[in-house]
């Protein structure tokens, strides 16, 4: 979907001491490129970084030859088949480092903690650290679902455009998962203007009958990223929600330190 903040190359500050501009250059025009749905034209990608086009030129023909973009026969260039790799190793990482923040969520909340992502028109699950309860609620790590039925699928289209959200509906369709799934694209846009109002999402027994989800999208996060905790119903209850939620939140925003910190993937928490 288009970045909300995309900046012109003139705005940005200048390379880092040490650091190599053609390299700083190449990146910023593949994350462009990947905010304009992955495929663009010089043109474009010159009008949105400022840059000219002999440089825009050479560069893409750099990231043409090393397979990280590929030319189209209309002339217009996309994402290159090498980028899956490097970002399925990646999210793999992602996961690992948000662990230690689902394990706090888990001994603070004493529910099931799980991390998400969007990718392309699904969610898909990258860690989870299970609750310490008996009954206590199972998502298999790299397991896709439709973001209409789940809290963290309303965490993350929250402050999408509608009608990219109306788009991204057409293209899923919306299946009721259990009778209490939300089905039309007006009742999920009320849904997103309610986690916008209140700060969180709820899947109440929306993907699985007796299991409420509350989720919080990651603020700042590099790929848009959501964390929630899930457990049975009778747990989690308008009175524990209100306990929760306020955690979640906290934790997200520590998580965002650590996934933001281009230095240091730890940020102390083991």
């Amino acid at each position: 979907m288009p970045s909300s903040n995309a900046t012109t190359d003139a705005s940005k500050p200048a390379a880092a001491a040490g650091g190599v501009q053609s390299l700083e250059r190449a990146f910023d025009l593949l994350e462009r490129m990947a905010d304009a749905g992955g495929e663009v034209g010089l043109s474009e990608l010159s009008a949105s970084s400022g840059l000219p086009l002999p440089t825009i030129h050479r560069l893409m023909r750099t990231l043409v030859a090393c397979g990280y973009v590929r030319q189209q026969t209309n002339r217009r260039y996309s994402l290159g088949p090498r980028l899956i790799r490097l970002g399925e190793s990646a999210s793999r990482l992602l996961g690992t480092w948000a662990r230690p923040y689902l394990a706090r969520l888990v001994e603070e909340t004493g529910e099931t903690a799980n991390m998400a992502l969007l990718d392309g028109d699904e969610i898909v699950y990258v860690a989870q650290v299970p609750s310490k309860h008996s009954m206590r609620m199972f998502t298999e790590v790299g397991r896709r679902v439709l973001p209409h039925s789940t809290g963290v699928g309303k965490a993350l289209l929250a402050h999408t455009e509608p009608d990219e959200v109306r788009a991204l509906l057409a293209r899923t369709g919306m299946p009721a998962a259990t009778e209490k799934t939300i089905t039309t694209p007006e009742g999920f846009l009320e849904a997103l203007e309610h986690v916008r109002r209140v700060g969180y999402a709820v899947d109440d027994s929306e993907q699985e009958v007796g299991v409420r989800c509350l989720a919080v999208s990651v603020p700042d996060s590099p790929t848009a990223a959501a964390i929630s905790i899930s457990g049975p119903a009778g747990r989690v209850t308008e009175a524990a929600t209100d306990r929760i939620v306020p955690i979640l939140q906290e934790v997200a925003k520590d998580l965002s330190v650590v996934l933001t910190n281009n230095g240091n993937g730890n940020n102390g928490q083991g």
